[in-house]
């Protein structure tokens, strides 16, 4: 049986950096190797030494004005009413902006100020002082003066500083250089067009490097190595060689093919194994000796999340420090969580989520927890921290979060929480056009109109079907958002039927059909539109609901509902023709529905309101709605009102 590397503790975050900190003290990290750039090429990166003018800037006596050098001691008796006549070219010059004094001069009067009598001589009325409009030499930099400090982050004024003092480039602190050694037999390229079942694309490795070079590092690439401990050993071995940080994905955790813990231990010490966060449990961070250098070993989860959430941790902090950058200001802000997080004690959870301005708070709606789906990190605008000895977060507490966008980004951010529809990022495209971000939760119709009615969004995407008369959205306005006026503006009407692989092998034509046949059902999660009208369409054909093998497995967006039917775990679902299309599904339509975008009426004036309403309007929104098929988007912008009933 293969050994196992069993987890050595569980630390707190501040414990496991501290541990890891003294640990690179203790074997000496240093890091200053160099290299000189033009300043072209030199913005952002950090001096490595104080530069010092090798001019002086200016060099020589500089006019600042357009006018006529003059020497200030032959202009004494100018007065107002005794004009002073001086000759050209002899007691008087003509100069431009930035040219150099002439011989016998050393003042400069604006050629406003000065009459032009002919030819040969000009008149003055005031006197002027010595260097009066003259930029004497030195007066920006003088040779052999300090330019820019070391470790100086460089802007643009430094490097316009450096070359007005002589210097055409600058010595800088060469980027770290970071190995990023993913590991997996199943991982594959990212240029692979049909990944076999079962394989991975090796997504953590473009991940890593882009995190590498975000926090000032260069990375180094290796090919993915297999679950293969000797070939790890030697990846590691070779990373060691030639770089000044070695980082190995995957493999940390405490299965019988996870090397990385036991690898990193084999050529450095191992100070941490197991961090109280979540996600990003199995971490590890070693330190190596080689020769005289101490290189960080870190072993990153390979969850994707993981990844991401372990690299801002400890990748970030390390490389700032190594190249000598300041850290960023860390966005944080409070804001009003809209739903209920259960958490586990002990540990440290960082949670997606998605946050905007609605009136005059900041709220955030947690997203999908799961540490490998990637995509919803590259949807959230902000991670909800959840403290290691709380149980969870009640909905309306306010937590704090971490933007991982611009703050000004999230004040100009729409929230759209409801109903998942594909057409909603066609909508979001063209509000970015106009610098508006639109992002979107899917939580279901019932759960988007009750974060609605608490103010916790600016927008619910709704489809709800009432079983008692057929007709959609009224009712359940009135009773999940009762006492609010509420616009609804139309988006598309849209077919709804049944998502079925290509060529419809069981030749599935109604829900009658899934009963009789014990098709493999996906559905939608309980109080979402789609769900609603399942259960309406269940209920008129006398279909009972544990007749449908699968009624209980819940999906939350009608792509994923596809996704499941396409690579055949699913044989069908209930959701868009649009979805179908997607993921080369057949569709068996089933009922049209009206899908709106519900409103709180007192944010209509809100100008990122105006501009949804405009949006939505427009022919070109319409005509990409209607190429994905299923969609109806006439009259698209257009508003209905449900009135507060007495």
């Amino acid at each position: 049986m293969a050994r196992r590397t069993i987890f050595l503790e569980d630390v707190p975050l501040e414990v496991a950096r501290e541990r890891f900190d003294a640990a690179l003290v203790q074997a000496g990290l240093r890091y200053d190797r160099r290299e000189t750039l033009a300043l072209d090429d030199a913005l952002g990166r950090v001096t490595a030494a104080a530069v010092f003018a090798r001019l002086s800037s200016p060099h020589y006596h500089a006019c600042a004005m357009d006018g006529i050098a003059v020497a200030a001691a032959k202009t004494r008796a100018a007065r107002e009413t005794e004009p002073l006549l001086l000759a050209i070219d002899a007691d008087a010059f003509f100069v431009d902006t930035g040219d150099p004094l002439p011989p016998g001069t050393d003042a400069v009067i604006p050629i406003e100020e000065v009459d032009v009598r002919d030819d040969r001589s000009i008149a003055i009325r005031a006197a002027v002082a010595p260097f009066t409009h003259v930029r004497q030499i030195g007066e920006d930099v003088v040779a052999t003066e300090a330019v820019v400090a070391g470790g100086r982050t460089l802007e643009p004024a430094d490097l316009a500083a450096l070359a007005a003092a002589g210097r055409p480039g600058v010595e800088v602190l060469a980027r770290p250089r970071v190995a990023v050694i993913t590991t997996g037999t199943e991982l594959v390229s990212p240029d692979v067009v049909e990944p076999a079942p079962g394989a991975i694309v090796d997504s953590n490795a473009i991940l890593l490097r882009a995190c590498v070079r975000r926090y000032g590092g260069e990375p180094v690439s290796f090919d993915p190595v297999a679950d293969d401990e000797p070939r790890l050993h030697e990846a590691v071995a070779r990373a060691l060689a030639s770089c000044d940080v070695v980082i190995v994905n995957a493999g940390s955790s405490a299965g019988s093919e996870d090397y990385t813990a036991r690898t990193l231990a084999h050529f450095g010490a191992v100070v941490v194994h197991g961090v109280a966060i979540r996600p990003g449990h199995p971490l590890v961070l070693a330190v190596a000796k080689d020769g005289e250098r101490a290189v960080p070993l870190l072993g990153i989860p390979g969850y994707p999340v993981s990844a991401a959430i372990c690299a801002d941790l400890f990748v970030r902090p390390l490389l700032e420090r190594l190249g000598g950058r300041d850290a960023p200001d860390v966005r944080e802000f409070d804001a009003l969580v809209t739903r209920k997080l259960f958490s586990p004690l002990g540990e440290e959870e960082y949670v997606r989520a998605v946050a905007a301005r609605v009136g005059e708070r900041i709220v955030a709606t947690p997203m999908r927890r799961g540490a490998g789906v990637i995509t919803s990190l590259s949807r959230a605008n902000c991670l909800i921290t959840v403290p290691r000895f709380s149980e969870g977060v009640r909905a309306g507490a306010t937590v704090r979060a971490r933007a991982l966008r611009p703050l000004e980004a999230i004040e100009r951010t729409l929230l759209a929480v409801g109903s998942h529809d594909v057409a909603i990022d066609l909508l979001a495209g063209r509000l970015a056009a106009r610098h508006i971000e639109l992002v979107s939760a899917n939580v279901g119709s019932i759960a988007g109109l009750a974060t609605l009615a608490a103010g916790a969004t600016h927008i619910a995407g709704t489809h709800a079907i009432d079983p008692a008369t057929g007709t959609y959205n009224d009712v359940a306005i009135r009773r999940y958002a009762p006492g609010m006026r509420v616009a609804l503006a139309h988006f598309a009407r849209r077919q709804q039927g049944l998502i079925v692989a290509a060529g419809n092998p069981l030749e599935l034509r109604s829900l009658e059909d899934i009963a009789r046949s014990h098709a493999r059902f996906v559905n939608r999660q309980k109080d979402a539109g789609t769900r609603m009208l399942l259960e309406l369409l269940l209920s008129r054909a006398g279909i009972p609901a544990e007749s449908i093998e699968g009624y209980e497995r819940i999906e939350f967006t009608h792509l994923a509902v596809a996704a499941l039917v396409a690579e055949g775990s699913a044989d069908c679902g209930l959701g868009i023709l649009a979805a179908a299309r997607a993921l080369g599904c057949d569709f068996v339509a089933l009922a049209e529905e009206p899908y709106e975008l519900a409103i709180d009426a007192r944010q209509l004036n809100d100008p990122r309101i105006a501009a949804l309403l405009e949006t939505l309007a427009s022919d070109e929104l319409r005509s990409e709605i209607a190429a994905l098929g299923g969609y109806d988007p006439s009259g698209s912008g257009s508003l209905r009102f449900v009135e507060v009933e007495a």
